[in-house]
């Protein structure tokens, strides 16, 4: 009996048309990175650049104007509280000192009404009770009644019963704004701060006191309508002006430093 060898088996057909085998798939495409953004340049702060000017019809409103700040002096009215001490500035002018054991009072002439009513608010304000003493050939007489409060006053001004400033006499703003309300008067030269006719030991300190803030002046004697300090030049007008504050409510326009010719 012969042996027949065995067939090996046939593959089965593939279904490719081609005869081939399926190729992989594509990879799938690397993701493109995208350009980082692109900051424009920024320019440099400048130090102290100008702010352009905002023209007016770009505002819901009228654009106004900023006004200047004024300046406060050192001894200006506004340095400093009203004090007892200020009533200096009466006796530097015709003011008048009377002691009464530990009480004292003041009492000034003047030449029109109106100093009357700023003197009299002006004593108020420093705890002082003045009263109007009438009318006599146009002068008006102020007085306070009298009061501890005037006593050291009294001891610093009174030797016996003569005026004389101490010797650390000064003046400022308040002490001016007094002695202008009782006895300044403006005149065409500049302006006048009238003294106590027979106050001579007084001249020479209120003088110098004078000077001592910016403001030196011309001692008038009787002869050229004094006793009297005549202040010149529109610089030291101006210092007083800015010194002696505000004109008071019931002082002429005309009166007052710094105001209208």
């Amino acid at each position: 009996m012969s042996l027949t060898p065995p067939v090996p088996p046939v593959p089965a057909e593939s279904t490719d048309p081609a005869g081939t085998a399926p190729e992989p798939p594509d990879p799938p495409p690397e993701p493109v990175p995208e350009p980082p953004a692109v900051i424009p340049p920024q320019p440099s702060p400048q130090p102290h650049a100008p702010v352009p000017a905002v023209p007016a019809d770009a505002t819901s409103g009228p654009v106004l104007a900023t006004p200047p700040v004024r300046q406060l002096s050192l001894f200006g009215v506004e340095a400093a509280d009203p004090s007892v001490g200020d009533l200096a500035g009466l006796l530097a002018g015709p003011g008048e000192l009377v002691r009464m054991g530990g009480t004292a009072r003041i009492t000034i002439v003047v030449d029109a009404a109106w100093r009357v009513h700023v003197l009299v608010a002006e004593l108020a304000r420093r705890g002082l009770t003045a009263s109007w003493l009438g009318r006599v050939a146009e002068q008006h007489g102020v007085q306070t009644s009298y009061s501890t409060l005037l006593a050291p006053l009294a001891g610093a001004w009174l030797r016996g019963t003569v005026k004389r400033p101490p010797g650390n006499f000064f003046l400022t703003g308040p002490r001016l704004r007094l002695w202008a309300a009782a006895a300044g008067s403006p005149e065409p030269l500049g302006f006048v701060l009238r003294l106590g006719a027979a106050d001579e030991a007084c001249r020479e300190p209120v003088g110098a006191a004078l000077a001592a803030i910016g403001l030196p002046a011309v001692l008038l004697d009787a002869g050229a309508g004094g006793p009297a300090y005549r202040i010149t030049g529109r610089r030291r007008l101006a210092r007083l002006a800015e010194l002696v504050g505000d004109r008071p409510p019931t002082a002429p326009p005309g009166q007052w430093p710094g105001g209208p010719p």
